[in-house]
């Protein structure tokens, strides 16, 4: 009874202080924004609306009446970085580096500016020595993530390996991907200049970050078929299968010349054409076929495509069985044909790409790394059409 008789009688004097002090930050509030330029409040209201231009506008006049207000020079430069006015961002953020009042936490996040507007106009050497003083600061996992874009941008993949060690996340398999890239890189630099020996320990060494690297299997297989191993190679790119059989599209050309090179053509068309009808592809199928009207004729290849048609349907595919029907149909009736065939030829050129699943970006070509979004292996070994036919 005592309790209750408590609570009633002090609730009021709780809500009294509540009150008393919403109403003391309220004022405080008034009194804060009060001392504000109008102009700043006004570019805030543009901000909202997402009319930038005249943000800046009014921003601008906020600074020329109070030069001291750092958190303005910083929405200035960031809204002009934006615009493309690069040069105008790189002017605010050098004077305010440059200002004596501001805290070490402002400083850094100066430095930070201003290295984003360097990246922005393409000044990778300028961002570069931005960033590097960064490191070591409580900047340093944006200065690490800044720099390894850099790196990758000037394609100096030894210092992207050792920046990509500095960072916190090195157990994640994205991490790993990239690494094992970076590794890859460098073999590929050192087997244009034929140091074959180079080339194969930095394919070792993207195994070594990541034992599933399919990139580094092909390489190893190119390797050795350019020191007369194909023996050696087919096993190497064989082994592509047990880390990830999509990608063994990308080497069926070179398992043929191979098997041609060590005169097993019988044993290179079987093991092929297992792959085909384990793992199909668009490429696979490309491969095989050229070799059936190599070696068995059109009619071998009409059948081939006629019976991967019946289990994986493409227009890709009809293109093949068309090319092959060209070769077999009575010459009164090729013109037909060829007539249909080349209207499908131009639609197929239209979807025969490769598609980045990050960004959507589409090439001829298979990429390692993204051209548009700069992401590792986003590009499934595989052409677009085959991608639409699974949604």
């Amino acid at each position: 009874m005592d309790f209750e008789l408590w609570w009633l009688l002090s609730w009021p004097l709780f809500f009294l202080l509540g009150w008393l002090a919403a109403r003391i930050d309220i004022k405080h509030l008034v009194r804060e924004s009060s001392t504000l330029p109008r102009s700043t409040l006004t570019g805030l209201n543009f901000l909202l609306n997402e009319q930038p231009d005249k943000a800046i506008d009014a921003f601008l006049e906020a600074v020329q009446i109070d030069p001291q207000t750092i958190e303005l020079h910083f929405a200035l430069g960031s809204l002009f970085r934006r615009r493309g006015e690069v040069d105008r961002a790189i002017r605010i953020h050098q004077s305010l580096i440059d200002r004596e009042d501001l805290t070490e936490e402002q400083r850094l996040q100066a430095l930070d500016e201003l290295g984003q507007d360097f990246l922005k106009a393409g000044l990778l050497d300028r961002a570069e020595n931005i960033y590097r003083q960064l490191r070591d600061t409580p900047r340093q996992q944006v200065a690490l993530k800044a720099l390894l874009e850099i790196y990758q941008q000037e394609k100096n993949w030894t210092e992207a390996i050792e920046t990509a060690k500095r960072l916190p996340d090195r157990d994640s398999h994205l991490w790993e991907q990239e690494v094992a890239n970076f590794h890859c890189e460098l073999a590929a630099v050192e087997f244009s200049r034929g140091q074959y020996d180079k080339a194969w320990q930095h394919t070792l060494d993207a195994f070594s970050v990541n034992r599933k690297c399919v990139r580094a299997a092909i390489q190893q297989g190119d390797i050795l078929a350019a020191q007369g191993r194909d023996d050696d190679a087919l096993e190497a790119w064989q082994s592509i299968e047990r880390l990830d059989p999509s990608y063994l599209a990308l080497v069926a050309e070179r398992m043929m010349d191979a098997f041609r090179r060590t005169h097993n053509e019988a044993r290179g068309i079987q093991l092929l054409r297992s792959y085909l009808s384990q793992y199909p592809s668009l490429d696979l199928l490309e491969a095989v076929f050229q070799w059936e009207i190599e070696k068995q004729g059109a009619e071998a290849a009409y059948a081939l495509v006629r019976d991967e048609l019946r289990r994986n349907p493409t227009i890709l595919g009809l293109d093949k069985l068309l090319e092959a029907a060209i070769l077999t149909a009575p010459p009164d009736k090729r013109h037909d044909v060829e007539m249909v065939r080349g209207m499908i030829h131009g639609h197929t050129r239209r979807v025969a790409r490769y598609r980045c699943n990050e960004c959507g970006f589409k090439a001829r070509q298979f990429y390692w790394r993204c051209p548009a979004c700069g992401g590792w292996e986003t590009y499934p070994p595989r052409r677009t059409e085959e991608f639409d036919l699974e949604k």
